[in-house]
């Protein structure tokens, strides 16, 4: 592997390890396939990488699943190969749908379990209690209508970004 794509491989595989999303190894993965000019097989990403092939295995399976990586087969070949996505408009709204809107989702459904559960509150904390979850859920909700108006490819509309309470 030449030191630039090296350096891309490690750099993405540092940038994984903390997003939450991928792993360190499938960054570094995704990144080496990013920049082949042509598909890798498993052996090769293997090879390169110095891991085991059944480890890059599992690894791509994880990536497919996030549309960052595609199966492709090869002419002559009878081995699976693999390239990266390039579409990173796709790729970033595929996370977003997944991975943070699901998780914006949780803390509003949350929040309001926690709303119609407060008759049951101490009265002395359920002031506070309510004023907290109904900040969270202005907040949270201005975040869900952010994410559902970038996913298609709308601008945000201005009366979702007055305050929401429940």
């Amino acid at each position: 592997m030449d030191r630039a794509t090296a350096i891309f491989v490690d750099g993405l595989g540092s940038a994984a390890a903390t997003s939450g999303v991928v792993n360190q190894l499938q960054g570094r993965i995704f990144a080496l396939l990013y920049l082949q000019p042509q598909p890798m097989a498993l052996d090769d990403i293997a090879s390169e990488l110095g891991q085991s092939k059944s480890n890059i295995s599992v690894n791509v399976r994880g990536l497919i699943d996030w549309h960052l990586v595609r199966l492709v087969r090869v002419g002559g070949s009878r081995r699976d190969h693999y390239e990266a996505a390039t579409d990173f408009w796709r790729v970033f709204l595929e996370i977003l749908e997944r991975r943070y809107r699901f998780n914006v989702r949780q803390v509003l459904l949350a929040a309001d379990e926690g709303a119609r559960a407060l008759p049951d509150a101490d009265p002395e904390r359920a002031e506070l209690i309510k004023a907290r979850l109904d900040a969270l859920t202005a907040f949270f909700s201005l975040l869900e209508a952010g994410i559902a108006a970038f996913t298609r490819g709308e601008p945000l509309a201005a009366d979702a970004l007055k305050v929401r309470t429940s």
